[in-house]
């Protein structure tokens, strides 16, 4: 029985399918199945959370205002994540949430508390947690990468793995953690986009680089596009480095005396060392001199 197949669609008609946002969800629900194994719910009153620097360090107002009256109506439906330890419960996950329930003055909530995690699986169920709910500022996402690579040594790659993030975006971000801190600031007070600030870091030093930097830093330039525009009416390439190597020598052909042809050139060489008196070393030299003259002529 002959199969069947279905009809042929255009390239431009075909639909594509991004699972790159389900994946990365799915991975960040492993991560927090796998680390908040052994988490107990309890209630804890709100006034007894120690809140210490989170990943996340910028907040929407109105969306803060937002999730109060939700949780106000509704309760809080997530619960906080806490590790208790000799200091007390400290907020793991969940600044959002707790900065709004200080809001509306409620005075417990419920929580996952946590006991006997390290550090590296504290900051790990941290940045997985902000990660998954509302968009992380890539500066804050940035500085909690590199803060859990000099926590825990890491490579990239055993990053991407703990983290569940791409190696690309890794790196990417490393790059942006290490930039100045007036640039990073500037980029969460402008709505900087993050491509601005990774093609800017990678001109090389020059007086285009600090005109354009001023622009950033001020506001100026907010947008990729914007950044290549400036770059093109400059002199300098984005991303592209000068190349240092030696400049290949040209040898120009020797110019003859004006009015002499090159046939009469080396005649007259050839009359003149015969009527010298020379030892016969000297003339082999003399004759291999001619020789290379000629050659030299004739390219």
């Amino acid at each position: 029985m002959a199969k069947s197949f279905a009809p042929r669609v255009a390239k431009k008609q075909r639909k594509t399918i991004d699972l790159s946002e389900n994946l990365t969800r799915d991975l960040i629900k492993l991560a927090d199945d796998r680390l908040l194994k052994g988490a107990k719910l309890d209630e804890i009153l709100i006034k007894d959370i120690i809140v210490k620097e989170q990943v996340r360090t910028k907040f929407n107002d109105s969306s803060l205002k937002e999730l109060s009256a939700n949780i106000k109506v509704n309760g809080l439906i997530q619960p906080l994540v806490l590790h208790k330890s000799k200091k007390g419960y400290t907020l793991i996950c969940g600044e959002r949430r707790y900065r709004a329930m200080s809001l509306i003055n409620m005075k417990k909530c419920p929580c996952f508390v946590l006991d006997n995690k390290t550090e590296e699986e504290l900051m790990a169920i941290q940045f997985s947690e902000n990660s998954s709910r509302e968009a992380l500022h890539y500066i804050d996402k940035a500085d909690g990468i590199l803060n859990y690579q000099i926590a825990t040594k890491a490579s990239e790659r055993k990053i991407c793995s703990a983290l569940g993030i791409s190696k690309s975006e890794v790196h990417r971000s490393l790059l942006i953690a290490r930039m100045p801190k007036k640039l990073r600031e500037a980029a969460k007070v402008h709505n900087i986009e993050k491509y601005v600030l990774l093609e800017l870091d990678a001109l090389e030093k020059s007086p285009l680089k600090t005109k354009l930097m001023k622009s950033v830093l001020g506001g100026d330039i907010i947008k990729r596009s914007q950044l290549k525009k400036a770059i093109s009416s400059g002199t300098i390439n984005a991303g592209k480095k000068k190349a240092t190597g030696a400049k290949k020598k040209v040898t120009k052909k020797p110019a003859l005396p004006k009015g002499l042809t090159a046939s009469a050139f080396l005649k007259a060489m050839n009359m003149k060392s015969k009527d010298l008196k020379l030892d016969k070393k000297t003339k082999e030299i003399l004759k291999t001199l001619v020789e290379e003259t000629k050659d030299m002529v004739d390219q």
